[in-house]
């Protein structure tokens, strides 16, 4: 066993390994109540071209397969998982993102019963046939629904503007078309490459005994016969320029609404210097276009943003983007405005003051976020798998400089990166 310790924060991680290669994490919160375990593969929708485990050719799967996997794992042969946990008063959830597949539950009581259901039913799927012939039709459903949504469609379009080759670009479930040749051979495949123990990581928080916690999962954890160390996962090259300038869509919505997308082209790493980028962009954004920010209350004043204007940075190693969006009458002079922002001095624009009021608002908010082991967890898992713990957070906000978002603003935020997207109302 290790332990990890922040004495700023006065918080700890205790870390343990099975002897399958599984990753176990905890931090213990004395006198919380509320207790959390989130199981997560580091797997998601971008990961469908690999070589599978056993085998030595590239396998390209249907888009939307690591999203289809994560419904199909709630499956049993006679008994529903869901109904299982919430006898033990659980709520049990799970959640497919770009990255990472995620199996979750909360529980006051009957924390370590409801750990051996977690671990047993992730470890050991059942697929037949006809069990995933039925669940074509319930995610077609799904994905019909996310279609007729005009905030995930301007999203995704804008993703589209932006990429030219990366599966990022891809809807997280796929399209009916591609989920209706997804049979149980492929999901199998994917399983046994992708929700192997050392691809894994289990976090849990609350008040609870790490021995007890340890003793479940040796107990639960299935024998391994094939252990992958190494998964060998294909991308296309993607090009620093972006596929398209603006993208244009009209839907059933009550005003326009947009997107803009600034691509990253500081890709290619993990750990602190990653995480710092992420930091710092952020930070950034905030100061650029915020609601305490000029640039913000100019066009509120002027009618021309609503309270649903924001931006935010998101990126793994091999993609990343700003995006800043809301509700407008008029997209086209917003980013007209955004770009004439972005084209001013960065020291007119990006104020030393204001970069220590929102790092101090910052370190506040982290600060807080501890007091949720919801925020723990999800941040935990998120940060792992960008080969950092949330432990050092505090400490790498702590370090960050105004020299840093200079050079990263003259970096990122360039006309040549950016991308509209714009969903209109239907014409009646």
């Amino acid at each position: 066993m290790k332990e990890f310790n922040n004495h700023q924060i006065k918080e700890k991680i205790l870390f343990s390994k099975t002897k399958n290669g599984l990753n176990i994490y905890f931090m213990p919160k004395k006198g919380y109540t509320k207790k959390y375990a989130i199981f997560s593969t580091n797997y998601g929708s971008i990961d469908n071209k690999f070589i599978p485990i056993g085998e030595k050719d590239i396998l390209k799967v249907p888009e939307g397969i690591a999203h289809f996997l994560e419904h199909k794992l709630f499956e049993e042969p006679k008994v529903n998982i869901f109904d299982k946990f919430s006898k033990m008063g659980a709520d049990v959830n799970a959640f497919t993102n770009f990255t990472q597949t995620s199996y979750l539950f909360t529980s006051t009581d009957y924390f370590y019963e409801n750990l051996e259901l977690l671990v047993n039913f992730v470890q050991n799927p059942y697929l037949t046939d006809e069990n995933v012939e039925k669940e074509k039709g319930i995610i077609a459903q799904e994905i019909k629904m996310y279609e007729d949504s005009p905030g995930w469609r301007v999203y995704f379009n804008l993703l589209e503007a932006m990429y030219v080759d990366h599966p990022v670009k891809i809807d997280i479930a796929g399209t009916v078309e591609s989920i209706n040749t997804i049979n149980k051979e492929l999901l199998y495949k994917s399983y046994n490459t992708f929700y192997n123990p050392s691809n894994m990581v289990l976090f849990i928080v609350g008040d609870l005994s790490f021995d007890r916690i340890m003793e479940v999962i040796n107990k639960a954890e299935k024998e391994y016969g094939n252990l992958n160390k190494s998964i060998e996962r294909i991308f296309d090259i993607e090009p620093n320029g972006i596929n398209k300038k603006i993208i244009e869509e009209r839907m059933f919505t009550a005003s326009p609404i947009f997107h803009i997308g600034f691509k990253d082209t500081d890709l290619g790493y993990n750990g602190e210097k990653k995480v710092k980028k992420d930091i710092v962009t952020n930070i950034i954004l905030d100061i650029l276009i915020g609601a305490s920010s000029s640039f913000y209350n100019e066009l509120y004043d002027e009618g021309l943003i609503d309270t649903s204007f924001g931006g935010y940075y998101t990126g793994k190693k091999l993609y990343g983007h700003s995006i800043i969006g809301g509700q407008s009458n008029n997209p086209e002079e917003v980013y007209e405005r955004l770009m004439e922002l972005i084209s001013k001095p960065v020291n007119e624009i990006l104020k030393e003051k204001d970069f220590n009021r929102i790092k101090s608002k910052d370190l506040g908010s982290f600060l807080l976020g501890l007091n949720s082991i919801e925020f723990i967890a999800n941040n935990f898992t998120d940060l792992y798998f960008d080969d950092f713990l949330i432990i050092d957070y505090l400490d790498l906000l702590s370090k960050v400089q105004y020299e840093d978002i200079v050079n990263r603003f003259n970096e990122h935020f360039t006309q040549e990166n950016v991308a509209l997207s714009i969903i209109r109302p239907l014409e009646v």
